[in-house]
């Protein structure tokens, strides 16, 4: 089939949006599709649509519904459409009556759809190969936290989380990701300089990064809104446990008896985990049994499988 794959975010930005829809394009490859991938649909031909965020991408899918009512458009929702935008946005709204089907990358995902939305949805959980660990450093408890500052992940609670840390702790955090905003880089600065077990790194390549999880003792989100973090996978995938704000869409990823969560916004819960999974190996090693068990959804050929079956329900009536 020749399938068009929107995504809002091109290949400069490096972003979760666009790493999901490199992988997406590889695997349909791989199954012998024709994919262009575009930020904005060119209006060419094509026998399906696949595009990435109801709102972002109204404009490609609008068109694409109304030049070829009949063919398959599938619709994938992030994290900012599932909890915010087809709640209040009439575009995003728009497009899930559009579509002839609704991806979610998480089991959480369809509790936010009414009943005849819900009945159209799959569940395609993102995925990242197995990453070789490397030996952790002995002198400090490494904390990660990878992503974006930007207020949806609400990127300096563990910095705060830090202050509440018992002095003799050996927990040291450091956050890799780019600030989206003048005020977002001004804070974590000031951060940096008032909190010394927060350091922020700034971007860094996306091996880099990986370089850097392979070694760490725990990952951090701390998200209020998320849709289903590829971060998640690649700790999973790194064998590193994680510590996670409670909401649905880290639930979905983590499941519901996970026993690494903390309240959103409850700095002072994060700072008992922290100290929780640095100080006691029962419950480290009941963070890293759970993340195990989940693993197994997150696995590449997992994620291709589901993607490609998803695509294959409409390849006899496409075109």
């Amino acid at each position: 089939m020749r399938i068009a794959l929107i995504t809002p975010y091109g290949r400069e930005h490096r972003n979760g949006n666009w790493h999901t829809a490199a992988r997406w394009t590889r695997f349909l490859r791989e199954a012998g599709h024709t994919v262009r991938v575009q930020v904005e649909w060119d209006g060419r031909g094509a026998d399906l649509m696949l595009a990435l965020h109801a709102r972002r991408s109204f404009a490609s899918i609008r068109a694409f519904a109304e030049r070829f009512p009949t063919r398959p458009l599938l619709v994938t929702l992030t994290g900012t459409d599932l909890y915010r935008d087809i709640h209040e946005d009439r575009d995003a709204q728009h497009a899930l009556e559009l579509a002839h089907r609704i991806i979610v990358l998480q089991e959480r995902g369809p509790d936010e759809l009414p009943p005849h939305l819900a009945a159209k949805t799959r569940v395609i959980y993102q995925s990242a190969p197995d990453i070789a660990r490397l030996p952790p450093p002995k002198d400090v408890f490494e904390v990660l936290v990878i992503g974006h500052l930007r207020a949806e992940k609400d990127p300096f609670r563990v910095a705060l989380a830090t202050a509440y840390l018992p002095e003799q702790s050996k927990i040291q955090v450091t956050h890799l990701g780019n600030a989206l905003s003048e005020d977002m880089a001004e804070t974590a600065e000031l951060a940096q300089r008032k909190l010394p077990r927060w350091h922020w790194g700034g971007e860094v390549p996306h091996k880099a990064v990986m370089k850097r999880l392979a070694r760490a003792h725990l990952m951090v989100i701390s998200s209020v809104m998320e849709g289903g973090a590829n971060v998640i996978c690649e700790a999973l995938a790194a064998e590193v446990p994680v510590l996670a704000s409670h909401m649905p869409g880290n639930v979905g990823m983590l499941g519901e008896d996970y026993p690494g969560y903390f309240p959103v916004g409850d700095e002072r819960r994060l700072a008992r985990l922290l100290s929780m999974a640095e100080n006691d190996p029962d419950f480290y090693a009941a963070l890293l049994s759970h993340a195990r068990q989940r693993r197994g959804l997150m696995r590449p050929e997992q994620e291709a499988s589901r993607l490609r079956q998803a695509v294959a329900e409409f390849e006899q009536s496409a075109g």
